[in-house]
């Protein structure tokens, strides 16, 4: 089996890929201090085609060498907003039409793989804090908590490892 070579994979320029088709989805960031977190969250935003990332609080915004490391390029291609707070964010995305949904281990959240999105909605997806998860005001707004089942001795995933499987799991379940 021969690997492909970059010219082989045919994927869009910069002008093509924000002309495309979106994922109904955006991703918000409620303060998260790695700005290589950051960097990959837009890299991965980039694969799944998400509509914005938005950064909200103590996240580090574009353009920043630490971000660019692990975005390879992608804070170009997607397109991003920062919010003081992530309720000013929240307050925005519902007032637009999104179903604004935690990435949180809570109380009556959904497990991922029962969760099923609507392909007529969009959806604001936050993922939190890499100590303190989602803020706990920010919980008081969401309409809907969704978990990743986990079965091992850690408590929780890295945000970016979170976001992927998040991002791949509605990718999955309203394009494929």
């Amino acid at each position: 089996m021969r690997k492909l070579k970059l010219d082989e994979l045919n994927r869009p320029d910069i002008e093509e890929f924000k002309a495309q088709e979106k994922l109904p989805v955006v991703a918000v960031l409620d303060n998260v201090r790695s700005m290589h977190n950051v960097g990959s969250i837009f890299r991965t935003a980039d694969g799944f085609a998400l509509e914005k990332v938005i950064l909200c609080g103590i996240t580090a915004q574009p353009p920043h060498r630490e971000i660019e490391k692990t975005a390879l390029g992608a804070t170009q291609s997607v397109d991003w907003l920062y919010y003081p707070t992530t309720i000013g964010a929240v307050d925005t995305l519902r007032q637009a039409g999104y179903e604004i949904i935690a990435i949180e281990q809570a109380e009556n959240s959904t497990m991922l793989n029962t969760f099923k999105p609507d392909p007529s909605k969009k959806y604001a997806l936050i993922f939190g804090n890499e100590v303190d998860g989602v803020n706990d005001d920010v919980m008081l707004k969401i309409d809907e908590c969704v978990e990743i089942p986990q079965f091992g001795t850690k408590h929780s995933f890295n945000i970016v490892i979170s976001a992927g499987i998040v991002f791949w799991d509605f990718f999955a379940k309203l394009k494929l």
